[in-house]
């Protein structure tokens, strides 16, 4: 039988998943919304040569902000299914 990955959250752009033989889920990020993270992270580079500090600023709160709630999900889900946390 060839090991299978278990979806452990609806299909979302940033979907749970509990990989065969890892301990704890890890995030699947769909092309799209990684390509979006990536490339504002490179705008945090370019504002922060340019010493834009407020756009800078913004960018980084904007990009903190979508992580966070990819984690509150990742860490919602892992409660929902008693997993603990690898942090």
């Amino acid at each position: 039988m060839t090991p299978q990955a278990e979806l452990l959250s609806p299909p979302t752009n940033y979907a749970v998943v509990q990989l065969p033989g890892r301990k704890y889920p890890g995030v699947v990020f769909q092309g799209d919304s990684l390509h979006i993270l990536k490339t504002r992270a490179e705008r945090l580079g370019r504002l922060l040569g340019a010493m834009a500090l407020e756009e800078l600023a913004d960018e980084i709160e904007y990009l903190s902000e979508q992580l966070s709630e990819v984690q509150r999900h990742y860490e919602r889900v892992c409660a929902e299914r008693h997993i603990a946390l690898p942090y």
